[in-house]
């Protein structure tokens, strides 16, 4: 059964302070396991993010306390930031689990994600550095790293405490500021976050969250001209009304985490009940929303009716219900909107001749609950095969060669991830050159850390996120060069 939990946060958070709209509206943000309001919360627009950029301004001339603080002090505060999430871990992820659906153990396994996405940012804080460049003789020349400025950001439901740390780690680190949107559905774990930013000591004006609507207080955060970066990650579709809106407004910089149909390809060379565990974990990880989901799972013919078999027992063996339930593998979709989209794109797949194997309704008739489901005899010309779900839905595909599977896996408009299972070194190699996807999983999938960078080919983005490269999409270079006097 659900935790009983006091939510202690509804308000918008501007300059370390809890504090109303200026309109003074709220809207409902409801569990999905029950559709019931857990808590109104206020809601932001362009007067209240007009507000936010205002104190991130402040915060960032260069006297500030912000500005003016050591590297190595701007780090101690980012870990201790991480220190005051694990001491409330189970605060939090009972927050995530309430609002968003997603099951409690895995709650908690995205807050220990979020605890070292923070902790390696802040072990960067004293390692950016610039570089000395050799030039003529009467000359010195030298580059400086310096933070961009304030930066929006907007982040999805989807991993609401995880997106929260991917953004806030780099931009942090580099010594920016920051005016956080959160998504409309999930929007508790990111104000609580803010009034753990106050707790360890980062100075005010340096994070503010701005609850609120995409078309609302997402457009005004892309369209602001005092913001100079914007950071996104959503669907392609707002991720093209983002940029456009960056372009128009003040040319900000723009890096965009977008969606994606991602292949994992398994040949004829494998333990087949091994491959299936992998292809299942790879599509119904968090309740199918995951933006690299595994959403097109190409098996060899040979070995593709057992496939299916397994595949369709895995299916009817996870466990869905409530997200309390430590025995509950899946919790509900997100909101009304998404679990209509998933049953619509269901529905769509038995239309157009695909087989289902299991599943293909919803579970229960109280809250967003969508069956495991597996569709078999797949073609690329379905929706099912075309279209990002986002949904517990799984789409087997039946494949001959490396080269028609390639060529069949590139033929998208997404490039985010992809996958290959084989005990063929070379046929692992040999994919892993050709795809056109920004992370690519060998034997496994789904695999990110810390310091590797992640991101999106084509449509499923652009800039990267974790790693080192994380921090350049932060960073402004500036170059310096200095008359020698003879």
């Amino acid at each position: 059964m659900a935790k009983q939990v006091q939510v202690k946060y509804t308000q918008l958070f501007i300059n370390n302070e809890f504090v109303d709209s200026v309109s003074g509206r709220k809207f409902s943000t409801i569990n999905p396991a029950n559709g019931e309001v857990i808590a109104e919360i206020s809601e932001g627009d362009k007067a209240d993010v007009d507000k936010a950029v205002e104190a991130a301004k402040r915060a960032f001339d260069r006297k500030s306390e912000w500005r003016k603080m050591s590297p190595y002090a701007r780090g101690q505060l980012i870990h201790k930031f991480a220190d005051l999430i694990e001491r409330d871990l189970d605060y939090i992820a009972t927050l995530e689990t309430l609002d968003n659906g997603k099951t409690y153990k895995n709650a908690v396994d995205d807050i220990y994600a979020s605890v070292a996405f923070l902790r390696y940012y802040a072990g960067w804080c004293d390692k950016i550095v610039g570089t000395t460049i050799p030039s003529d003789a009467d000359n010195f020349t030298m580059t400086r790293k310096e933070p961009i400025g304030v930066v929006g950001q907007i982040i999805p439901w989807n991993y609401p405490f995880m997106m929260l740390s991917w953004k806030w780690g780099p931009a942090l680190a580099t010594g920016c500021t920051i005016i956080l949107k959160p998504a409309e559905q999930t929007p508790l774990t990111a104000l609580y976050a803010a009034a753990l930013a106050k707790e360890a000591g980062i100075p005010a004006g340096v994070v503010n969250v701005i609850p609120g609507y995409g078309p609302t207080a997402g457009a005004a955060i892309s369209e602001h001209p005092d913001i100079r970066k914007v950071a996104f990650t959503g669907s392609t579709e707002v991720g093209q009304i983002v940029m456009a809106a960056a372009a128009k407004s003040n040319l900000k910089r723009v890096s965009l985490e977008l969606g994606g149909k991602s292949p994992l390809i398994i040949f004829d060379d494998v333990d087949v009940e091994e491959a299936a565990k992998i292809a299942h974990e790879a599509l119904f990880s968090n309740h199918g929303q995951n933006c690299c989901a595994g959403s097109r799972t190409f098996v060899h013919s040979k070995i593709y009716d057992e496939f299916v078999k397994h595949a369709k027992q895995l299916a009817l063996d996870r466990k869905v219900g409530d997200p309390f339930d430590s025995k509950i593998e899946q919790g509900p979709q997100v909101d009304q909107d998404m679990f209509d989209k998933v049953m619509g794109l269901i529905t769509s797949g038995k239309q157009q001749g695909a087989v289902v194997e299991t599943g293909g309704e919803r579970k229960g008739t109280v809250g967003f609950f969508v069956k495991p489901t597996v569709f078999s005899n797949v073609t690329d010309d379905m929706r099912i095969a075309k279209e990002e779900i986002f949904g517990p839905v799984q789409s087997i595909l039946k494949f001959d060669t490396m080269d028609e599977v390639i060529d069949r896996a590139n033929r998208t408009n997404y490039g985010l991830a992809s996958g290959i299972i084989t005990k063929d070194i070379n046929k692992a190699l040999t994919f892993a050159q050709a795809v056109e996807a920004g992370s690519v999983w060998v034997n496994c999938y789904d695999v990110i850390s810390p310091q590797s960078p992640f991101g999106g080919f084509k449509q499923s983005g652009m800039g990267r996120e974790l790693g080192e490269e994380g921090l350049k999409e932060y960073l402004e270079i500036k170059t310096i060069n200095i008359k020698i006097a003879n």
